[in-house]
């Protein structure tokens, strides 16, 4: 009904903030923060107004496709799609048990943002496929702190939280918490540290950010020298007797191996690598040691930049070395629900060596997993709601990867770069039309979960993400007969392990596939056409089992057992709610290991061995590119429709305007930004907040989309052209996106007039409010 506020939540970043929309049809009409959540209460940032450009576009796909030999796609019908898909799947699990090689199956997914609820269901296929290569998001990004978070507290599945609402020093280190927030009420909270004069902020960023703003102190460091300014910090706060020997001695080893590494560090030789003054690092250095309670906030600034692994290990040493952690203000650890990534197994691959980190590879290796010549290698490939095409580094090598499986296959909501090259590509409901949630519960000491009923119906010819694993499975002949499923779902719920664990038993290739089996069990009870969710229901359980008493705080209950299980899925089905709560000294119970170890010898001789020597700027290469700034109007890959954008439709290079001036250029020209990788062609915008020497692209761009006649356009830069995959973190192989090095020169005349036509028809398909 038009002018009802329906409940839901935002997905454009991991926050998930509560909302309340108004629709007019299929189009989300307002947006207001829901007041009523327990977490966010009311917040509301820019871009959450912008929602409806998700699942309301022309890009929309409503039936299945399947690649011609001219490379163009045919409709075809679901019955034909995963028939033609079983038969192949079947045909490449039964070679690789032939064989005797591990399953040559990838899988691409397991869902973003707000979007987890077919990374079960994918996940299942990975397995029946007997493989483990998983790709996603998470080792684009964050694999190499979830390494060291492995290393230090004992599981990759031990992830820190920030408590920015309590502390009296915030560290900011590589992020932009004004424009990408990552901590609840960002903007609130960070105007509330720069209001209130008992507590202050340090911002540590080669830009002139918002949050830099507004710090006591910006340290504004040389791109990709992360690791040597956080090591001569550290070395400074130990020279003057900052570690915190109690919390050591009570919490800690490893501390006399860290500190004799520190201590040879050349401080000033090291400050002035990074280029920044030594007095504003003493200053950093004296508000450190003068706080009672530090929060260190950081992000892909130095998750995708120089020495990546290396930086998330020294920003954990400046908050555990100084005490502060597992108290009130601090940086803490948190619980889960279902966790969001694996464990951590030793594992490597056969193709890279790289390690599979919390059960992931490197998204950055893909490629090479398929087009090696190792008898190993990936034959098959499964993206499903992801779009590396776009969003992988090395676009040229992932484009021609894709190209050269045996079979890949796109389950997606719109026809992406992707899905241009797959043999088959399967229409997904938005996430606006099913039940849907995050597995981003990142909050200490209380942990939230929502889950979001759909806002509309499903377009004709789209299916749910469980329905087109479960309708595969059907296909593969995995599925018992329905008139059994049938009959375990209408019996009680007590009996369901047992029923699911008859039907293994009967099939041991069924264990693959529990999610699916909850899904036409249990899920045919749920209300609201809930199915999907079923597998919540076994996390709800598993939570209830291990977090007892936290559990029981979080709903007001004394269940326990059982009770407490279904006690906790109701609540979880009825609305955003709490599912955990925790005393400040229970965070120690969610380590790993009965100490935190501070030395890791990998990490400390990376760090011995830094040499500022070794890495100056190529003169052939002198800027460096941030290649993926987060801005006010984009956020990520999932909003195709250029009329969403309300502020820079090309998605400009930022560049200093003396730095523009120096190719003969001013803000509003065409010009080329060459990488080794590549050579890419944008609109300029002077930006003198940016550091000398840096310049800034977009991420969320680079998309092709149907323009006011139907013809597709790509809108803004593919800035994965600029990047190669082989420049890389050693250990998690996470890209070094935040740190590309770059030079300017002028856009040709051909090239000028093919980004200005390109610019018009996107500007064209604005003004027309094309749908």
């Amino acid at each position: 009904m038009t002018g009802e506020w329906h409940r839901t939540a935002c997905s454009l970043c991991y926050l998930n903030c509560g909302l309340e929309v108004q629709l007019d049809g299929r189009k989300i009409t307002r947006v207001r923060g829901d007041k009523a959540h327990p977490r966010s209460g009311g917040y509301l940032c820019q871009k959450a107004q912008r929602l409806t450009w998700y699942g309301d576009h022309a890009d929309r796909l409503t039936t299945p496709l399947r690649r011609r030999p001219d490379g163009t796609h045919e409709p075809i019908d679901w019955e034909t799609a995963l028939t033609e898909i079983a038969a192949k799947l079947h045909e490449i699990r039964d070679a690789d048990t032939e064989a005797g090689r591990p399953g040559s199956f990838a899988y691409v997914g397991g869902g973003g943002q707000g979007n987890h609820s077919g990374g079960a269901y994918g996940a299942s296929l990975l397995k029946w496929m007997k493989s483990t290569r998983h790709f996603n998001a998470l080792s684009q990004e964050k694999t190499g702190d979830f390494w060291v978070n492995g290393q230090m507290y004992g599981s990759t599945l031990v992830h820190t939280a920030e408590d920015v609402e309590h502390c009296d020093l915030l560290l900011v280190l590589g992020c932009n918490p004004w424009q990408a927030h990552g901590f609840s009420n960002a903007r609130h909270a960070l105007n509330t540290i720069k209001n209130d004069p008992a507590r202050r902020m340090i911002v540590i960023d080669p830009r002139r950010t918002e949050t830099a703003e507004i710090a006591d102190l910006h340290l504004p460091l040389r791109p990709g020298t992360d690791a040597y300014l956080l090591g001569a910090i550290l070395a400074l706060l130990l020279e003057r007797g900052g570690a915190d020997s109690a919390f050591l001695a009570a919490r800690t080893e490893g501390f006399d191996e860290v500190a004799a590494v520190l201590a040879k560090i050349p401080v000033d030789e090291w400050i002035a690598h990074a280029e920044v003054s030594r007095v504003d690092v003493e200053q950093a250095v004296d508000l450190i040691l003068a706080s009672t309670a530090m929060t260190v906030r950081v992000e892909l600034g130095i998750q995708q930049g120089r020495h990546s692994t290396l930086n998330s290990y020294l920003e954990k040493l400046l908050y555990l070395v100084t005490g502060h952690f597992g108290r009130r203000g601090t940086n803490n650890l948190h619980s889960w629900l279902l966790p969001l990534w694996g464990s951590g197994s030793g594992k490597r691959s056969d193709v890279t060596g790289f390690e599979y980190i919390g059960g992931l590879l490197p998204a950055n290796t893909l490629a090479e997993e398929i087009l090696t010549e190792h008898p190993n290698r990936v034959r098959a490939l499964w993206v499903e709601s992801s779009n590396p095409a776009n969003t992988f580094a090395g676009t040229r090598e992932v484009e021609r990867a894709i190209r050269e499986t045996e079979l890949s296959v796109v389950v997606d909501v719109a026809y992406t770069e992707t899905a241009a090259l797959a043999d088959y590509v399967l229409p997904a409901a938005s996430q606006h039309e099913k039940w849907e949630f995050t597995l981003f519960t990142f909050e200490w000491p209380t942990n939230y979960f929502q889950l979001r009923p759909p806002l509309l119906d499903p377009l004709p010819g789209t299916l749910v993400e469980a329905e087109i694993y479960t309708r595969l499975f059907d296909a593969l002949g995995v599925l018992p007969p329905s008139d059994v499923l049938a009959s375990l779902a209408a019996g009680p719920r007590s009996d369901l392990q047992a029923g699911i664990g008859a039907l293994v038993q009967a099939m041991p290739e069924r264990s693959a596939i529990l999610p699916v089996l909850l899904y036409r069990t249990l899920g045919a009870s749920l209300p609201g056409g809930a199915a999907s969710i079923a597998p919540l229901w076994a996390g709800c359980h598993r939570a209830a089992k291990t977090m007892t008493v936290p559990v029981q705080r979080a709903l007001g209950s004394s269940a326990t057992g059982a009770s407490l299980g279904e006690e906790l899925f109701a609540r979880v089905l009825a609305g955003p709610t709490p599912f955990s709560t925790h005393e400040q000294d229970e965070v120690w119970s969610l380590m790993r290991r009965s100490r935190v170890r501070l030395a890791v010898p990998e990490l400390l001789d990376w760090l011995g061995s830094l040499d500022p020597a070794a890495e100056r700027p190529d003169p052939a290469f002198p800027y460096s590119l941030l290649n993926g700034q987060r801005r006010a109007h984009n956020a990520n890959q999932i909003l195709r429709d250029p009329r969403w954008r309300r502020t820079d439709p090309d998605g400009a290079l930022r560049a200093r305007p003396e730095e523009l001036a120096s190719i003969g250029a001013s803000a509003g020209d065409w010009v080329a930004v060459v990488t080794p990788a590549g050579r890419v062609v944008v609109r300029a915008e002077a930006d003198p907040g940016l550091r000398p020497g840096q310049l800034a692209l977009p991420h969320g761009y680079g998309m092709a989309h149907p323009d006011a006649d139907g013809r597709r356009v790509v809108s803004g830069p593919r800035i994965n052209l600029l990047t190669d995959a082989l420049d890389r973190d050693p250990i998690a192989g996470t890209p070094h996106h935040k740190d590309v090095p770059a030079r300017l020169e002028p856009a040709t005349e051909a090239e000028r007039e093919r980004a200005e036509s390109d610019s018009v028809r996107v500007r064209a398909t604005v003004a027309s409010g094309r749908s």
